[in-house]
């Protein structure tokens, strides 16, 4: 019933954005002489961009006395990969198609929302919906669907942003990217000279035992997205809290310090008390800097604490930890093709998850469970909101006994744009 109910929800949600998007054209062409009638949003360049703007600062079409702007961007890519010397062969992939929009209700309410189609229609996410209401600079407030706060990538998270086809993995398989929850909370900004000073907090509902009672056999905190009933109540009956502070200053960069922690299990039943409160505590930071010669480094580090219990075996690691940097190199910029405005860009990324940062109790040695990832990488943007990228993947994974590392190589190209 609850499956059902998830689905038609779904249904119903998808429905209203094909109207608004049909009655957007509908307008477009009825009046397709005047060019003032369907026009592209601008953001306020002048002010500090965080991450946690992300969402503000897209490229959206608005049309003219509609009450909504819509927009949205593709993913698409080919890949040649191998394990140990074996290939599946060549394949294609379309990662994601994805629809926002937003309303401005009122000079100072708004309404946000993104609507995520991952591999065609395999899936169909709403990852955010909120309605934010501005009572000061520092005093703003959220509540729907938001997209909790912790480290930078589960916030800014936009295919056409990134130089790599593949999402970190510290990202993707650590933390459980994109992860959103029904919520609400506050945030705000303290501007002053070339700095400024931000905060998110929110409560909402939180991760369930599927955590360590999964098909990955574990700690697996992603294995939570496969459960839509944290979008209608707490699976511990206990609100779990989500608080980040972030620091930017226009000539270096910015750095983010998040939390995220809760009671993952249902440890009380109509009253009847099953276990003891267990908690998942998550620590991450965050950071960006452009330096003198043009390099861009971005990268986020992750900290995790699992209260297994007892009963389970060693492989459900209590702490986990991770992280990734990326680093951008323009090596060109002018006209390619015709693009007046393009930039060739190198890139590398380097990556490492450890699931399970334990000891073995019978021989104090430790487990293994990681992967390093190494990934060159060619980008070309021949306008802002489009990249086409090629990438070669290095990625070495160890079992928990620590065994000679399978190797996975290969090379994938993709395009990801705005729309």
């Amino acid at each position: 019933m609850r499956k059902m109910f998830t689905y038609n929800f779904k249904v119903l949600y998808l429905l209203s954005v094909i109207i608004a998007l049909v009655a957007c054209q509908n307008i477009a062409w009825a009046q397709q002489n005047d060019s003032s009638l369907v026009r592209p949003t601008s953001g306020d360049t002048s002010k500090l961009t965080l991450n946690m703007d992300a969402i503000y600062s897209r490229p959206f079409l608005e049309a003219d006395k509609m009450p909504i702007a819509i927009g949205g961007y593709v993913e698409a890519n080919s890949q040649y990969m191998g394990t140990d010397g074996i290939s599946e062969g060549l394949s294609f992939q379309m990662r994601r198609t994805t629809l926002f929009f937003s309303s401005t209700i009122h000079p100072r309410i708004k309404f946000l929302s993104e609507l995520e189609f991952e591999d065609g229609t395999k899936e169909i996410n709403i990852e955010f919906a909120s309605v934010d209401l501005e009572l000061h600079h520092l005093l703003n407030l959220r509540g729907g669907i938001v997209m909790n706060p912790i480290g930078a990538f589960n916030q800014n998270h936009d295919g056409p942003r990134w130089e790599f086809v593949d999402r970190p993995i510290a990202a993707t398989q650590l933390l459980p990217a994109t992860w959103s929850n029904v919520g609400f909370g506050a945030f705000g900004k303290y501007f002053r000279g070339n700095w400024v000073v931000a905060y998110e907090t929110y409560l909402t509902n939180g991760f369930d035992n599927s955590i360590i009672t999964n098909g990955h056999n574990k700690t697996f905190l992603p294995a939570a997205k496969q459960n839509p009933a944290r979008f209608e109540e707490s699976n511990s009956g206990t609100p779990m809290l989500t608080a980040k502070m972030a620091i930017r200053n226009r000539k270096i960069g910015e750095i983010g310090l998040s939390h995220m922690g809760g009671i993952y299990n249902k440890f009380q039943e109509d009253g009847l008390i099953l276990d003891r409160k267990r908690r998942v505590d998550i620590w991450a930071v965050d950071f960006n800097a452009t330096l003198p010669t043009q390099t861009y480094m971005n990268g986020e580090v992750v900290f995790i604490e699992v209260d297994v219990p007892k009963t389970y075996s060693q492989q459900f690691g209590n702490r986990q930890w991770g992280g990734f940097l990326d680093i951008v190199h323009p090596v060109f910029k002018g006209s390619i093709f015709g693009f007046e405005q393009s930039i060739l860009n190198t890139a590398l990324r380097l990556e490492y998850v450890d699931w399970n940062a334990e000891t073995f109790n019978e021989t104090g040695g430790r487990i293994a469970d990681d992967v390093v990832t190494i990934v060159p990488a060619i980008s070309w943007r021949p306008s802002g909101q489009s990249v086409l990228r090629l990438n070669y993947r290095y990625h070495w994974q160890r079992d928990l006994l620590g065994n000679p590392a399978s190797l996975t190589a290969g090379w994938q190209f993709g395009v990801s744009t705005y729309f």
